[in-house]
């Protein structure tokens, strides 16, 4: 009897299909968000001249999808992963925008973050972050307001379906962990 009891606490838990199948949809979600994130880097890279020296000093880095819906007000939501370069380590978390203006439609984006240094970094992952009325996404070649240097610790770029926004206003964006997927 003893080794009966001792054999069951030895064996791996045993899952439930609806816990299964959770499991399988949350590396699913991941693996789409990693794929989504790995493809706004590489277009940022790709697009801006100045993207490639500030993502070599980055101590990590974050990429989020958004779609956002306007009719009067607008707000809008997304996932992301923030990574850290040196260890690989990944944080999913979510973002929400709202706003008010005149604005009829939906516009679906990409944001992509560079972090200077650990401290920026861990304050965005672990306390979350909110873009303010000064936060702007700023990017495109040297003409167009290109990226030259990290502010406050950060240098974000926006993509659309135009491409690299030279100038995009991110303000009422709020990001935090995702319990769900971490």
């Amino acid at each position: 009897m003893a080794s009966i009891v001792a054999c069951l606490a030895l064996s791996p838990m045993v899952l439930t299909a609806e816990e299964s199948w959770e499991s399988l949809n949350q590396d699913a979600k991941r693996a789409k968000i990693n794929e989504t994130a790995k493809e706004a880097l590489d277009e940022v890279l790709a697009k801006s001249k100045n993207a490639g020296g500030l993502y070599g000093k980055a101590y990590g880095w974050a990429a989020f999808d958004n779609l956002k819906i306007a009719f009067g007000w607008s707000g809008g939501g997304g996932n992301g992963v923030a990574v850290s370069k040196g260890s690989g380590a990944r944080t999913y978390m979510k973002m929400g925008t709202v706003g008010v203006g005149f604005g009829l439609g939906a516009q679906k984006y990409q944001v992509v973050f560079f972090f200077q240094d650990e401290k920026t970094f861990r304050n965005f992952v672990d306390k979350g972050w909110q873009a303010d009325a000064t936060a702007q996404a700023a990017a495109g070649t040297a003409g167009a307001g290109a990226q030259t240097g990290f502010v406050n610790g950060i240098a974000i770029y926006q993509l659309s379906d135009a491409g690299l926004m030279a100038s995009a206003d991110i303000a009422g964006t709020k990001y935090w962990k995702n319990k769900k997927l971490n």
